[in-house]
């Protein structure tokens, strides 16, 4: 597996022939969420995720209510006083946390509230997902965080659909 600065590296020259290939092949893509999901399934089974855990050192999820009332329960908090130790609003007016890496990684890179977890991180890297097509732009970006986004997006690629 690549190291985070590799993948950067690598996923950024990658980027232009994501971005023509989403472009050449979108009406393709919107029909592809079978092979797209098995390719995710297939990668992520051969990624160690807690190797990595490059989501939760540099990506700051979304927070909504629902994820605050749960992480406050988990961690025996009130969720006002869960929003105030450790969130924010961000630009986009959404809750994130106040800093990163997320303060909920261990040293180990497992999560200390896992079953707790946002939403967003338990959806991630999304390409598993219905409709896939929809994320298309936004898992080109990931690309440069995620080793299996980075898989799935290069697998399409080469198959040259």
């Amino acid at each position: 597996m690549k190291s985070p600065e590799e993948l950067k590296i690598v996923a950024a020259k990658m980027e232009p022939l994501f971005v023509q290939f989403y472009k050449k092949n979108k009406k393709k893509i919107e029909k592809m969420d079978a092979e797209i999901h098995y390719l995710h399934q297939k990668i992520s089974d051969n990624t160690d995720c807690l190797a990595c855990a490059n989501c939760c050192k540099s990506l700051g999820p979304a927070i909504y209510d629902k994820d605050i009332e749960r992480m406050a329960k988990a961690l025996k908090m009130k969720p006002s006083a869960f929003v105030q130790s450790y969130l924010k609003i961000d630009q986009d007016n959404d809750y994130v946390f106040q800093s990163m890496p997320c303060p909920f990684l261990m040293p180990d890179n497992y999560c200390s509230i896992y079953e707790a977890r946002p939403k967003a991180c338990r959806e991630y890297p999304h390409t598993d997902r219905k409709k896939f097509s929809q994320i298309f732009n936004l898992s080109i970006k990931n690309t440069q965080t995620c080793p299996i986004v980075f898989e799935v997006l290069d697998a399409l690629v080469r198959k040259k659909i």
